[in-house]
């Protein structure tokens, strides 16, 4: 057996708000330091990496003199506004030692629900990451209520690992992993090296709530591993506190508990598209790019569209058809249907001086087509 981590192309990373401020007792900067070490360790090996940390609140807390955490909505807001700025200062310097820089990024539920925020999330943590920039996210607690809510940054981690087709979600918390039962109640637990992500036996074993410093337990993590897998991500829970625990993971070392996904996350994405049934337009092809999809598994581009039906925004699911009407593939479109329509028949090079700017060069990209 071997650590879902090997291999992965790219990897969501989520550190606990226990692990980031040693239990609330303020960030632990010497643990954030060994974290950068060994994420600018997986840099080297060629993967990508997301990080999304809590501890905003947990540091505002700390630095406001609170020892319990708030219940009112406001006050979780001032202490998390407090608290970012000392949780990006020590990310900002632990990241420059290892020459890596670092990007913060905060979401709410609306950026991930709204297609077009999602679509822009995704756009800007792609291209941080084509920079070789770290993009530290968080819940944007500051501004949010409770209608729009994450919740917890496990859900979070599993969100963005969705949005941005990573291979593995990394939830380093205080504790081992999953176990059978609660290892300090019952002397026989063990634990659970490997199973399948969305196993309902897992929701069972999993319990008890997170720290007072923290929202998440093993619940939240069982249930994120779950989300995760509709992409066909796997995820690993392990012990932030193990030594080089992320290093060792890449290595193919199993540490915790790893949850596969039932499916690999291209293969899920195409099921997901084919089973779209609400299709928001057509595209009419000609033969050239008909060919270019049906027979040799290429992109499509504008130039090989002749005509465009529907009234659509980009991020929607098109079906492209031959001249004949006759379905050949569907995807998502890069661009909105009245966009489309100006860039029809012209090549990738000219879309910039048509529209004034370009998303992508491709109408849809092949990973994004269903045949």
């Amino acid at each position: 057996m071997t650590s879902l981590v090997v291999g992965a192309k790219r990897l969501v990373i989520k550190v606990g708000s226990s692990l980031v401020t040693d239990e609330g007792r303020g960030l632990d900067r010497q643990a954030i330091a060994r974290w950068a070490g060994q994420i600018a360790k997986l840099r080297e090996r060629g993967q990508e990496v997301v990080l999304v940390s809590s501890g905003a609140i947990a540091e505002g807390m700390q630095r406001l003199g609170w020892a319990k955490r708030p219940s009112a909505v406001h006050e979780l807001q001032a202490a998390a506004a407090v608290g970012q700025m000392g949780l990006v200062q020590v990310y900002e310097s632990c990241f420059a030692q290892f020459g890596l820089h670092t990007a913060q990024i905060l979401l709410t539920h609306e950026d991930l629900a709204d297609r077009r925020r999602y679509l822009n999330a995704r756009s800007t943590l792609r291209t941080l990451l084509d920079l070789q920039v770290i993009p530290i996210i968080n819940e944007n607690d500051t501004v949010v209520t409770e209608e729009i809510r994450l919740g917890d940054n496990d859900t979070l981690g599993a969100l963005v690992t969705n949005l941005i087709e990573a291979d593995v979600l990394v939830l380093l918390t205080d504790q081992e992993g999953l176990f059978t039962a609660d290892p300090r109640k019952d002397p026989a637990a063990r634990i659970i090296a490997y199973a399948k992500a969305g196993d309902e036996s897992l929701e069972a074993m999993a319990g008890g709530a997170g720290s007072q410093y923290g929202k998440g337990g093993m619940l939240t993590k069982v249930l994120a591993a779950k989300r995760a897998a509709r992409s066909g991500a796997g995820t690993v829970i392990a012990s932030g506190r193990e030594p080089e625990v992320l290093v060792r993971l890449a290595a193919g070392e199993v540490i915790g508990t790893h949850l596969a996904a039932a499916t690999p996350p291209l293969a899920a994405r195409k099921q997901w598209l084919a089973d779209h049934l609400q299709l928001a337009g057509h595209l009419t092809l000609d033969a050239g790019a008909v060919r270019a999809l049906a027979r040799d598994g290429k992109s499509l581009l504008a130039i090989g569209v002749i005509q465009c039906e529907g009234d659509f925004e980009r991020g929607a699911v098109v079906g492209c058809c031959d001249e004949s009407g006759r379905e050949i593939a569907r995807g998502l479109i890069n661009y909105s249907a009245a966009e489309t329509r100006r860039i029809l028949r012209k090549s990738s090079s000219e879309i910039e001086a048509i529209l004034g700017y370009v998303d992508e060069p491709e109408l849809i990209h092949r990973d994004n087509l269903c045949r």
